[in-house]
């Protein structure tokens, strides 16, 4: 073998024994800074460079990323030259590189005058003036840039290109394997981080502890100081949702003073000319946040006052009524990097659903607070006005009704509340149940009157799903609901007699079933009763069971009519306009002593109940100092008993009366009706309800009445 041909066979064995080396360090080794210190170790035992640089495509080749860089000699270029942020292809060195698909050197200065911009110059003022591009192909696909650069200009044999050629191919296995590692664990670290927030999204409803997890969860992976969330609402207002900040030396993140910037002069305005900034995702460090604190005041503060240098925004939702942006600071000026936002814009979607289930548990919690307030009011408003207190009046017919309710309310024995319609029964059986021990437990109601027969033993008994058509779910009856408190029967004289045998069997045996149900169901509630019905003429037409009767009458109560106590009106009278007039919002208004008496000689068929309909009708329509009947002097005077007279004295109809009357008061006043000096006002009566009834009575106007 001659000299030439070992020298040449010696050289082979180097180059192979270099691939093998290279290839079983991209095997095994997955650290990307490591990996590259062997490539960059082995490529200078062959080739004269004095810097290496990788750039990587995307899959279309329109973005190019930096991918690695040797800065052992190019100590010069400054980290915004050296960003791992893709940029575009076009317009760049990179596309005049990849013109030229085989491997070939360059002279840097031909670069820098087609790009005078490029990074290139720090090269020049290096002393390096040749970079020799060596396509990076993998599965036939141009996947990068292999760059050495030199100071000299290289001369690369036809061998050296070849194994350049194949060590640029096992390269762009190392740069494609270290680009999927590093995707994956990108990955695990985003599924990692928003496995950390679900968890404390599913644990945590209180806003403070909940962002406090949050934000000590992101802070594993992207360092930072400060976590804000800030709303800016319809009208542009703005204000903290959260604010916290790690203490110095921990990892722990604690709530900031709201009122920190209550003492600097025009922090509203200066946060107001920010704010747009945080409307779009962006970090802005280094030089781009000491430019921004130049001209925005409020960066200038946030740098005076917490030494801030780098921010991260990241908007939650932008909407016409309202925005919201999460807000990461630090202070490092080169703490953020685009992986870092990307990440926290993978965790919007999470922090936005977090946001939004707070504003929902705290609305529901304001309305639940609300409620309980509501609650608590209307427990104490029946605690104080549904007693005895209602049962407005002293007089003789009513106290014995009163004792008697006294009397039996402590205990746990059945009532019949008899009396005519409007006296008062539900008002009675209230007060009977919020002065007995039960009062604690729910007061039932059920008016047996007001539903058809069909359905009132499902709502008193409840029913099992599908005992008949319709019954798509089980319902809970009034006596179960009932149990340990009091059910209230409203006009139990109009049941069935079916279900008169059936609740005679609940006050027997504290017993009963569902219908289609097949347990037994204890019960333990008072039971009282009412009727305007004469219970014992019903026995006795056959309509209402005698057993049940005499179960229900133990204690009975009779509450007497209102025409029987007529000394009560006036103080009933009183104590509705009283309640109407604040319902109502009306001004109160005078009565007329005409108009008591009217109504103290009125029979009150509908009670207590049509009086109360007569005062809010009369609060609703008066109009001017005093209270105004239309038309109730007449009927309450027709309805009342007539005013004895003497013997053989001929009476005149009241229509009649009536009519005397007004034509006396038109004579008087020259048949004059409205006016200062009309008849309306001779009469104490509404100019228009006095023409109303002269239309009813046929007194026509004269010429010359007004």
């Amino acid at each position: 073998m001659s000299e030439k041909s070992s020298a040449a066979t010696s050289t082979s064995n180097q180059d192979e024994s270099l691939l093998l080396y290279l290839n079983e360090a991209i095997a095994t080794t997955r650290d990307k800074e490591s990996l590259f210190k062997i490539v960059t170790e082995k490529l200078r035992l062959i080739f004269p460079f004095d810097t290496i640089v990788i750039v990587t495509l995307d899959p279309e080749g329109r973005y190019r990323r930096l991918f690695f860089r040797d800065y052992l000699t190019v100590s010069g270029l400054t980290p915004k030259h050296s960003s791992n942020k893709p940029t575009l292809v076009a317009g760049t060195a990179t596309e005049y590189f990849l013109r030229n698909p085989e491997v070939h050197t360059i002279a840097i200065q031909d670069v820098l005058n087609r790009y005078p911009d490029s990074p290139f110059s720090l090269m020049v003022d290096q002393g390096i003036h040749y970079i020799t591009i060596a396509p990076m192909r993998t599965g036939g696909t141009q996947v990068g840039l292999l760059c050495l650069a030199s100071r000299k200009h290289p001369h690369f044999g036809e061998a050296d290109v070849t194994l350049l050629e194949k060590i640029s191919s096992l390269v762009a296995v190392a740069v494609s394997n270290t680009i999927a590692f590093e995707e994956i664990a990108r990955r695990e670290r985003e599924k990692t981080i928003q496995l950390a927030v679900n968890n404390a999204l599913l644990t945590i409803k209180e806003r403070e502890q909940l962002f406090q997890r949050v934000a000590s969860e992101i802070n594993r992976v992207v360092p930072y100081d400060y976590f804000g969330v800030r709303i800016q609402r319809r009208g542009g207002t703005r204000e903290a949702f959260v604010e916290l900040r790690k203490q110095p030396g921990s990892t722990t993140f604690e709530p900031l003073d709201p009122n920190r910037w209550n003492d600097v002069p025009d922090y509203h305005q200066m946060e107001a000319e920010a704010f747009e900034l945080f409307l779009k995702p962006a970090l802005y460090a280094g030089e781009q946040f000491a430019d921004l604190a130049q001209h925005y005041r409020l960066f200038d503060q946030i740098r005076r006052n917490y030494g801030t240098y780098s921010i991260l925004t990241a908007p939650l939702w932008v909407r016409d009524d309202q925005a919201a942006v999460l807000i990461l600071s630090s202070q490092q000026d080169s703490n953020f990097t685009e992986e870092d936002l990307e990440l926290i814009m993978g965790l919007v979607p999470q922090i936005t659903l977090a946001l939004k289930n707070l504003f929902a548990f705290e609305q529901i919690e304001s309305l639940r607070a609300q409620l309980e307030r509501e609650r608590t009011y209307l427990i104490d408003e029946i605690n104080t006005t549904a007693n005895f207190g209602e049962f407005v009046g002293n007089s003789p017919a009513l106290q014995p009704a009163l004792t008697r309710l006294t009397q039996v309310a402590p205990t746990d024995t059945t009532v019949l509340i008899t009396g005519e319609t409007g006296t008062g029964k539900e008002l009675a059986a209230r007060a009977l149940h919020n002065l007995s021990p039960r009062k604690e437990r729910a007061l039932i109601k059920l008016n047996c009157a007001a539903l058809p027969a069909q359905l009132i033993e499902s709502e008193l008994f409840g029913h099992e799903k599908g005992a008949f058509t319709g019954a798509v779910d089980r319902r809970i009856g009034k006596f179960e609901l009932a149990d340990g408190g009091t059910i209230f029967l409203d006009e139990v004289g109009e049941l069935p007699l079916d279900l008169q045998a059936k609740l005679l069997r609940v006050l027997q045996e504290k017993e009963f079933e569902r219908i289609g149900g097949r347990r037994v169901i204890k019960t333990d509630a008072r039971v009282i009763a009412a009727t305007n019905r004469v219970l014992e003429d019903e026995v006795a037409a056959g309509r209402f069971r005698a057993d049940l009767y005499y179960r229900l009458n133990v204690f009975p109560i009779r509450l007497p009519a209102l025409r029987e106590r007529p000394e009560d009106i006036e103080p009933l009278i009183r104590f509705f306009l009283e309640r109407l007039t604040k319902k109502l919002a009306k001004p109160v208004r005078g009565l007329r002593e005409r108009d008591l008496r009217a109504m103290q000689q009125y029979s009150w068929p509908g009670n207590i109940r049509e009086l109360e309909h007569v005062l809010e009708q009369a609060v609703i329509v008066s109009t001017g100092p005093f209270l105004e009947f239309a038309g109730f002097s007449a009927a309450a005077a027709q309805a009342s008993p007539p005013v004895p007279l003497p013997d053989n004295t001929p009476i005149k109809t009241l229509r009649d009366q009536e009519r005397d009357h007004i034509l006396a008061a038109l004579k008087r006043t020259g048949g004059r009706v409205s006016g200062p000096n009309g008849a309306a006002v001779l009469l104490d009566i509404n100019a228009k309800t006095l023409e109303a009834r002269m239309k009813k009575l046929g007194i026509r106007r004269t010429v010359g009445v007004e």
